[in-house]
């Protein structure tokens, strides 16, 4: 008994179980540090996003006219907006006179339905376009206008922030191209976001001096930017993309290549850090601080994930053009057929090389321009002249019966001055609208809240041989970039110091 307690007691008092609790115990305390920081890594995320929501600020998608165009074969279309309002932040950073929100730059981001090809089409501030009704801050509406500078759209109404749904809007008459977002991004959050990666690499072809930045400077001054590559952020950035004078042919539009050539070294940057939380956190904070979105990004999530759907297109497919143009004294004025050709293969999902980058079967089911004869059995339509060409009103609809359709009306419309063919069309009536376009190559096809679907034919059908409408119709031949922009394209990875300026 005495040796039995005796082993008992030496066993109790031995060695063998005391690493064992030991161990136990340097578990439950891995365990509760892992716990912990995993909390704290959790509730900080939260605390981040938090944050990024409260940096959003939206548009009222009350100001986004009803009539609108068709969805595209499948990509979508974001609306850039660069503004230069002395208003808060950026009255140190040198934006426009008062309080006013001015569009200084705009661009249509066209991402490809296949998710791996994207191009931001320039839009000159100068250029004159029609500006369809907009929304007040008090509740009215605008007269449409016809013939004004694009910039105006944004500037309707007189307040800081602008009229992003009024540009929206503009854009979309313009191009036929429905805008799924539009984004604005002030002085303020420009500066903010070229400094959070580090700045953006770029080049300048010859010296540039404070007068050239400043005309009413009224001397030359000192050198800004040496002549050469560098890296520029912050308020250096945010003169480069601004300065005109001294470079090209110093107007509003020569700077436009050199905007195109930041963009695409921004990109280039960006990429190069990677789609990781860690680099997109930080430019997401810098950049949300300052922008104004419409409600569909009004928030961080939906942010990130917009830009995270980005991650796969290559730099060689990004791609940066500027609508076709041509001066017309001190503005600027679109170039027709070949500015209708470009929103055509964008609403196709053209690529500015010719390839579909819809993401579906080419030829399918669900291509933008199916084969075969077009059959307008049960489509009944109204024809409009919106020119002052006599009788195409007439040839249109002469054209649509050939083909089955029922012409209700022909008449002359109230506006007759439409470069392009617009199709309008009511709710449920899409897909006969898209049969109806097929007779009319380029043209532009909008929403409307009134049932039917009405034509107004414009000059871009004028200039067409009679009878070609029919005759394209059985055309395979898909919608191209035309080859004078396609052949000015800028690519993301294109040396930055290359093809820099107009003029």
């Amino acid at each position: 008994m005495t040796g039995s307690h005796k082993a008992r007691g030496e066993r109790r008092s031995g060695d063998a179980p005391a690493p064992r609790r030991r161990k136990r115990s340097r578990v439950r305390i891995a365990a509760t540090i892992t716990l912990s920081i995993l909390l704290l890594l959790t509730a900080g995320a939260g605390w981040f996003y938090l944050r990024l929501n409260g940096n959003i600020t939206t548009f009222g998608a009350d100001g986004v006219s009803q009539d609108r165009p068709g969805e595209g074969a499948g990509g979508s279309n974001v609306l850039v907006i660069g503004s230069d309002s002395r208003s808060g932040d950026n009255s140190k950073l040198g934006g426009g006179e008062g309080d006013v929100g001015r569009s200084d730059t705009a661009f249509l981001l066209h991402v490809y339905g296949d998710n791996k090809h994207a191009v931001a089409v320039s839009f000159p501030r100068d250029t004159l376009v029609d500006i369809p009704s907009c929304k007040l801050p008090d509740g009215g509406w605008t007269k449409p206008r016809t013939n004004v500078m694009f910039n105006v759209a944004f500037t309707v109404g007189e307040t800081a922030k602008g009229n992003p749904a009024c540009a929206q809007n503009t854009v979309e008459k313009l191009t036929g191209l429905r805008v799924d977002h539009t984004v604005v991004v002030d002085f303020a959050g420009f500066s903010k976001i070229t400094a959070a990666i580090g700045g953006v690499p770029v080049c300048l072809p010859k010296n540039v001096y404070e007068g050239e930045l400043n005309p009413n400077l009224g001397r030359q001054g000192k050198i800004i930017f040496a002549k050469g590559p560098q890296t520029v952020a912050g308020q250096q950035a945010l003169d480069y993309v601004r300065v005109r004078h001294g470079i090209g042919d110093g107007s509003d539009i020569g700077r436009i290549k050199r905007q195109q050539a930041f963009l695409s070294s921004l990109v280039k940057k960006v990429k190069s850090q990677g789609f990781s939380p860690s680099t997109l956190l930080p430019l997401a904070n810098a950049a949300t601080e300052s922008l104004t979105v419409d409600p569909g990004l009004g928030s961080a999530n939906k942010l990130l994930s917009f830009a995270m759907s980005m991650k796969d297109i290559d730099l060689h497919n990004t791609k940066f053009v500027t609508m076709p143009w041509r001066y017309q004294g001190a503005r600027v004025a679109i170039v027709h057929p070949q500015a209708d050709e470009l929103w055509a293969a964008l609403r196709a999902d053209r690529t500015v090389d010719g390839k579909d980058a819809s993401g579906k079967p080419e030829g399918g089911a669900a291509s933008a321009t199916p084969d075969g004869p077009v059959s307008g059995a049960g489509i009944s339509v109204s024809v409009y002249n919106g020119t002052v060409v006599k009788g195409l009103g007439a040839r249109a609809a002469g054209e649509l019966k050939s083909a089955g359709f029922t012409v209700t009306v022909t008449d002359t419309a109230p506006d007759q001055h439409h470069a392009t063919t617009e199709i309008t069309y009511g709710p449920g009536a899409q897909d006969r609208a898209k049969t109806v376009a097929r007779l009319f190559p380029g043209a532009q096809l909008h929403q409307s809240a009134a049932a039917g679907i009405s034509v107004t034919v414009g000059q871009s059908y004028a200039d067409q041989p009679a009878g070609s409408a029919s005759a394209s119709a059985s055309s395979s031949v898909p919608a191209e970039v035309p080859s004078d922009v396609a052949d000015k394209a800028r690519s993301a990875d294109d040396n930055p110091c290359s093809d820099l300026s107009y003029g």
